[in-house]
């Protein structure tokens, strides 16, 4: 099974609002990997029930992914960051095949340090 990497970024937005648990649960299958045998063999619980707090937890973070939208902000603006960066490279890159204007250059080369800074 393919572990969907939209639901570890779920996780890191709203992981805080699942019970202890499923928080757990969910980590240890999404980011460290395990399987579900090897979850419950380590919490003492069945493959079932591992399975059953695995996809009411998946269940909780879509709904409220659905409510909020915070992964789907932040994912538009780390596109919109990634374009800002684009464009101020083509600016300055015509500005040099154009007779490079300094203000030109310090500007483009402030948008790019801007954009990166908040697109970490």
């Amino acid at each position: 099974m393919a572990k969907n990497l939209d639901l570890i970024l779920l996780l890191d937005f709203y992981g805080d609002m699942l019970t202890p648990k499923q928080r757990e649960f969910v980590d240890y299958y999404y980011n460290d990997d395990l399987s579900l045998a090897e979850i419950a063999q380590n919490v003492g619980i069945t493959r079932q029930g591992v399975r059953d707090a695995i996809k009411r937890a998946e269940v909780q973070l879509t709904e409220m992914e659905e409510r909020l939208g915070l992964v789907s902000r932040f994912q538009s603006m780390q596109a919109g960051l990634s374009e800002i960066i684009e464009c101020a490279d083509a600016i300055n890159k015509e500005n040099l095949s154009c007779g490079l204007s300094r203000e030109i250059n310090d500007l483009t080369v402030r948008i790019q340090s801007i954009a990166m800074s908040l697109s970490e």
